[in-house]
């Protein structure tokens, strides 16, 4: 006799969305950010659509998804120091400028440390 198996589910066949929480997100987040690793590869290791995770990245970079601190050691990147020019002595008064590839961010002379601090190390996050 020949049987025949039918499921069914509870809403029609349908696919439902899945919740990840943001603690799994920002962990599969910081996979994409180790050294060769793309979003395409991450995105099918979890399965996980691959514009979802590029969204996820968005959200860390603006700060909405806390990233987990890295499992290895943390990388420093090098710093170039160049003398002032001879006849130009830098001014107080002068605004702070950090610049990382294509991007400047001008800030008031009277910017904390702390602060400049803050903005290179939330850089770093993102590069």
């Amino acid at each position: 006799m020949d049987a025949t198996l039918e499921v069914l589910t509870e809403d029609g066949g349908r696919r439902r969305n899945r919740k990840w929480p943001d603690a799994v997100k920002a962990r599969i987040v910081a996979e994409t950010l180790r050294p060769g690793a793309t979003v395409a590869a991450v995105a099918r290791r979890h399965g996980v659509k691959a514009n979802h995770l590029s969204a996820w990245r968005t959200l860390a970079r603006q700060g909405k998804l806390m990233l987990p601190a890295p499992e290895d050691e943390v990388e420093f990147a090098a710093m170039v120091v160049a003398a002032p020019l001879p006849d130009a002595e830098p001014s107080v008064d002068e605004p702070v400028e950090i610049i990382v590839g294509t991007v400047t961010i001008r800030l008031a002379a009277a910017t904390s440390a702390t602060r400049i601090a803050a903005i290179a190390h939330a850089l770093a996050q993102t590069a």
